[in-house]
């Protein structure tokens, strides 16, 4: 992990996110009746929000199928929620391909070694600051904040405000 991202942030248009570990603290909760529960943190979803305000893309990457993840991307207008994506890498190049836009525009922020191909290939691979250690190794970037408990919105805050576009989202809130 070094402190300096090794890509010019202004160029990143893509934030891609797995779930369970990034935007949840990874746990799961399994109702009597088999459905499941997650929880999703207020902040990021705010920040997702700033983020496509600036007609910014988000995605969400993840190896599991689950219906709350489905639903919170519909709550946050998240056009691309890919589930039961075991192997994260081809999945990552289609879509990139279909944006066309470059690995280097994409920022991904995992937590676990399903990760390390996409954290390695795409232009700002960010880590959570519970991820496993080999991820944390190859990350360009770890957070301070735990999954699921506002490390998401760190990440879009560190990028907008070190490609300056953060003032843009800021001003809203100050008038």
């Amino acid at each position: 992990m070094t402190d300096n991202p090794k890509i010019n942030l202004p160029d990143i248009k893509l934030l891609v996110l797995d779930v369970d570990g990034v935007l949840t603290d990874g746990s799961l909760i399994i109702n009597q009746d088999g459905t499941e529960s997650k929880t999703f943190n207020t902040l990021d979803g705010h920040g997702i929000r700033m983020w496509q305000r600036l007609g910014l893309k988000v995605a969400f990457l993840s190896g599991r199928t689950s219906i709350p993840t489905e639903i919170r991307a519909k709550q946050l207008d998240i056009e691309y929620c890919l589930q039961e994506c075991h192997d994260k890498l081809p999945e990552i190049k289609k879509l990139i391909e279909q944006m066309n836009i470059k690995p280097e525009n994409v920022a991904y922020i995992g937590d676990d070694v399903t990760d390390l191909p996409v954290i390695r290939y795409v232009g700002f691979g960010v880590a959570v600051k519970n991820a496993v250690d080999e991820i944390k190794e190859y990350a360009d970037y770890v957070t301070t904040k735990n999954a699921g408990h506002g490390a998401v919105r760190q990440v879009i805050e560190y990028i907008l405000k070190n490609n300056g576009k953060w003032e843009n989202v800021i001003k809203r809130y100050l008038a």
